[in-house]
């Protein structure tokens, strides 16, 4: 809003007055001339007396101003200023596999039922309804509703709105089925029916619970043999290199002496095995990318799994399941789960100073590793 003006302006019957004069711009763009009344002569004396009163007049005008562009602001709206403010790559509050997906949700979901709504027309009742009437996953209608809330946290941010209506929005985020996981026996044989590059790749997601982005996007000089140590030091998303998801997921990860064998096996055989090399470069970019994950499930470890009657369809996150269930079976500690699944978690003072030491995580790998190849 603009500073405005204050005048003194004559009244054939009346006193004199001060006026608060100021211009309002519409949402067409189109200038409005506004002016509100002070007082009179008499009862504010002077021009410095009648600055200090029209001070006060500011807030409520600018509250009221505010109101009426939410009332004016659609969904559609919101969600464009949304995308070139907080999903652009030049923001770094975000990852950019966090940014995509909002981009998907936003485009599938939310722009589709709700573009035309004004801000001021949402309803907690009404978005909770529709949130249940979609045949869609729990879990999908809950990163909905988040999206959702995190647009309108934008929006009072900007000072678009004065509220979040989806902060009460209700909304399960509880399986209807419990994943998949696989049991040891299928692990042991698709690792006996897979060539080289996808047994060493199922070792690694089997053994480890690292995440797709950040198998695909291990560096050669990220692996310390002798130590039977990685570091996670970046994840790729759609050919995009950035961080990782949390500082929780760059903590080294050891690797089981079965891991480090496939892995020495495998540099041999691939002709980009400098420090700088992707782990699994691929050909058809001459090593400049690492092969896309999905690419290889679909290809190569579906139907391998399906010629040696492992019906359960898999994914990659399957193996992260997998390892955290086997984990637990063979006795783990909570904390080494945390520590080797890189999980974060919301009680920082047992991050802070409780660690589990490195031989306690080798241990609980290597039981698992035992757990797998045990003999029948």
């Amino acid at each position: 809003m603009q500073n405005g003006s204050v005048v003194r302006r004559n009244r054939k019957k009346h006193g004199d007055i001060w006026q608060f004069r100021w211009w309002e711009k519409t949402s067409d763009g189109r200038r409005i001339y506004r002016r509100k009344q002070i007082g009179t002569v008499d009862q504010v004396p002077d021009l410095e007396s009648a600055w200090k009163a029209a001070r006060l007049l500011v807030p409520d005008l600018n509250a009221r101003k505010q109101k009426a562009v939410s009332v004016c602001m659609t969904i559609a709206q919101l969600c464009s200023h949304f995308e070139q403010r907080e999903l652009c790559l030049t923001n770094t509050w975000r990852s950019y596999s966090t940014k995509s997906i909002y981009k998907v949700y936003l485009k599938r979901w939310i722009i589709p039922k709700w573009s035309d709504h004004f801000l001021s027309d949402i309803r907690t009742i009404e978005v909770e309804s529709w949130l249940q009437s979609l045949t869609i996953a729990r879990s999908t209608c809950a990163k909905i509703r988040n999206v959702m809330s995190v647009l309108f946290n934008h929006a009072c941010r900007y000072e678009f709105f004065d509220g979040n209506p989806i902060k009460f929005v209700r909304q399960s985020a509880k399986r209807r089925f419990p994943p998949i996981v696989l049991t040891p026996a299928e692990i042991r044989t698709l690792l006996e029916g897979l060539k080289s590059r996808e047994r060493t790749l199922v070792l690694i997601a089997a053994s480890t619970g690292i995440r797709q982005s950040e198998l695909f996007a291990l560096k050669w000089g990220d692996i310390n043999f002798s130590a039977g140590a990685m570091n996670v030091a970046r994840s790729i998303v759609h050919g995009f290199v950035g961080p990782c998801k949390t500082e929780s997921s760059q903590k080294p990860v050891p690797i089981h002496p079965l891991v480090v064998e496939a892995l020495l096996k495998w540099r041999s055989q691939s002709p980009y095995c400098r420090p700088d090399d992707w782990v699994f470069a691929s050909r058809h970019s001459h090593g400049q990318l690492p092969y896309w994950g999905q690419t290889i499930l679909q290809k190569y470890l579906r139907p391998a799994a399906r010629r040696l009657g492992i019906e359960r369809r898999f994914g990659w996150h399957t193996f992260r399941h997998t390892y955290s269930t086997l984990l637990r079976s063979v006795g783990t500690e909570f904390k080494v789960m945390q520590e080797l699944l890189r999980h974060s978690t919301i009680r920082s003072t047992l991050d802070v100073y409780t660690q589990a030491i490195t031989p306690a995580k080798q241990s609980a790998q290597a039981a698992v590793m035992s757990f797998v190849f045990s003999s029948q």
